[in-house]
């Protein structure tokens, strides 16, 4: 095993101990209603939430390869990742609060909403097209995109939000789900937050690399736009295909 997969089973292995541990908290809660105790495991579900969000999912790729073309600055690639997380994690609260039909409850796929993947993937579609358009056209960036392109990527809930709250609400305890839920959204917004901030750092970086020896700011800019609109297209035709 390659040292990308020692360090996958590593999460992997982390998360199934947090995850039990939660599931305890939860019957304890469930027998005492105790919010003190309750409280207590609250950083456990932060730090749940910021090593789920090192796992594939969640966004990262959408969030680094936008930001990568964009001209936002760390403070609003942090936004962007901020609205991907509450997005996230919202739309599974809600689904599991609703007990919305869309969701799939096989066991290869708890917590899936198809119907939602789907209309999530077919937004990125349009945001990529759109980002080739202005690349094509010179056109500006859009006042509020990064947090369409936040709010669009987030809308495929979290699956271990909704497990969260599925467990909480088996148990009469929807309050301690729905505590959790809070808590492991901090954790997977600041592992976003990073990756949003590292991504357009590092962007910085090659771009003041290439003006030094000479490259045009103009093309480089539209040709980062017409790479990203294209990926973000072939990654969403991708997985619906």
């Amino acid at each position: 095993m390659n040292i990308f997969g020692q360090v996958f089973t590593f999460l992997v292995e982390i998360q199934t101990w947090v995850r039990g541990a939660i599931v305890g908290y939860l019957d304890a809660f469930a027998s005492n209603h105790d919010w003190r105790a309750l409280l207590t495991v609250l950083p456990l579900g932060i730090f749940f939430g910021s090593i789920h969000a090192l796992t594939p999912g969640h966004g990262k790729t959408v969030l680094s390869s936008y930001l990568a073309g964009s001209g936002l600055s760390p403070l609003r690639g942090g936004g962007v990742a901020v609205v991907l997380s509450l997005t996230h994690v919202t739309s599974a609260v809600l689904l599991a609060l609703t007990a919305a039909p869309l969701i799939t409850r096989t066991l290869g796929g708890v917590g899936r909403t198809p119907a939602l993947e789907n209309l999530s993937q077919l937004l990125l579609v349009l945001i990529g097209l759109w980002l080739v358009f202005r690349a094509l056209r010179h056109q500006p960036h859009a006042h509020g995109e990064g947090i369409m392109v936040g709010f669009v990527t987030g809308l495929v809930p979290c699956p271990l939000t909704f497990l969260t709250m599925f467990l909480a609400m088996a148990r009469g305890v929807p309050e301690a789900g729905l505590t959790f839920a809070l808590a492991m959204m901090l954790g997977i917004m600041s592992t976003l937050a990073v990756v949003a901030v590292s991504t357009i750092l590092a962007r910085d970086t090659i771009l003041r690399f290439l003006a030094a020896h000479g490259a045009s700011m103009e093309k480089v800019t539209r040709g980062l736009d017409g790479a990203v609109g294209t990926f973000l297209i072939l990654l969403a035709l991708r997985t619906v295909i």
